[in-house]
């Protein structure tokens, strides 16, 4: 049985697996490591600089001749710089939290698949206005950065509003049960984070890895708490799903106050400096619970997509 979508024939990949291009994580390293084993990798493109994107675009078109991709913040990133990366030749570019109508003429016209990740059902019509190839319909278990709407309910709302634009789902997917389970809600495929970070070529600290293994689900919290604390400028109304800290109990409910607090944001700030684990944020999503390792990523994307065969296989036994 192969899981063969609108998203596998269209991207020439063997399996309906999308690395979501987290900031800090995914690396050309990480995201060639996922399109070798027969899923789309992708690069961050998001607050890192051209010096640190340039070294990644260049490590995955070494390491891999299959199809990959790069990640763009809407809201931040310029036209410049995307114009820029297309001159990788990324299979597709994905763009995230804000209005991508100003990319995306020039993303079709470089012959990259125009990806676009929504949060609301109006998001995902600015998106079909935008002429997106792919809408990734994002639920609130996702790590990072997101909104508020679950996965289960979204993913089939969006499809049915997108149809037939082909939709990915992204927000608690973690292996094939969860890959299954958006590919019968009516996905194309899944985009997957966390399950990445947790992988042996993220680029994520060993010291990080253990403490994300160490957590589930219960752990982790949607705030704007860390975002003010370190003035990360993101868009007020996009919360930020990481590990649970003192910072977040501490300030949880009195965000305006840290806003105004200079004294506590330098404390924070020289805590996060020194790197402090207890401090900064650990992006993480719902799915901990179904992480138990840190794998081959590449290895990976194979275990997901024959555990979705077997499950889609079994269901239909039942």
């Amino acid at each position: 049985m192969a899981l063969t979508t609108a998203f596998t024939k269209s991207l020439g990949v063997r399996h309906p697996i999308v690395l979501a291009p987290m900031g800090g994580s995914a690396g050309g390293a990480l995201a060639a490591a996922v399109s070798e084993g027969g899923g789309l990798g992708m690069v961050a493109g998001g607050r890192s600089g051209r010096e640190w994107l340039r070294r990644e675009l260049k490590l995955a078109v070494r390491l891999t001749d299959r199809p990959w991709g790069i990640g763009f913040l809407s809201w931040e990133v310029d036209l410049d710089t995307v114009a820029w990366a297309l001159e990788y030749r990324p299979a597709a570019v994905l763009l995230s939290f804000g209005d991508p109508t100003p990319f995306a003429d020039r993303i079709r016209d470089a012959g990259a698949r125009l990806m676009v990740q929504v949060t609301t059902l109006d998001e995902a019509r600015q998106a079909l206005d935008a002429g997106a190839d792919f809408v990734v319909a994002q639920g609130g278990e996702a790590g990072g950065h997101g909104g508020l709407r679950a996965t289960l309910p979204f993913v089939p709302a969006v499809a049915d509003l997108a149809a037939p634009t082909p939709v990915l789902a992204a927000g608690g997917i973690a292996d094939g049960r969860g890959l299954a389970a958006v590919l019968a809600l009516g996905a194309a495929g899944a985009v997957m984070g966390t399950r990445f970070q947790v992988s042996q070529e993220a680029l994520v600290a060993p010291e990080l890895v253990t403490r994300l293994l160490a957590a589930g689900s219960e752990d982790t919290e949607r705030n704007r708490v860390l975002d003010i604390a370190r003035g990360a400028p993101w868009p007020g109304h996009y919360t930020a799903r990481t590990l649970r800290n003192a910072v977040i109990d501490r300030w949880r409910g009195h965000e305006e106050e840290l806003r105004h607090d200079a004294t506590a944001r330098q404390t924070y700030r020289e805590a996060a400096q020194r790197g402090d684990l207890d401090v900064v944020p650990i992006w993480a999503g719902e799915a901990l619970d179904l992480i138990t390792e840190a794998s081959s990523a590449t290895d990976l994307v194979t275990e997901i997509a024959e555990r979705a065969e077997r499950t889609l296989a079994s269901a239909g036994r039942s």
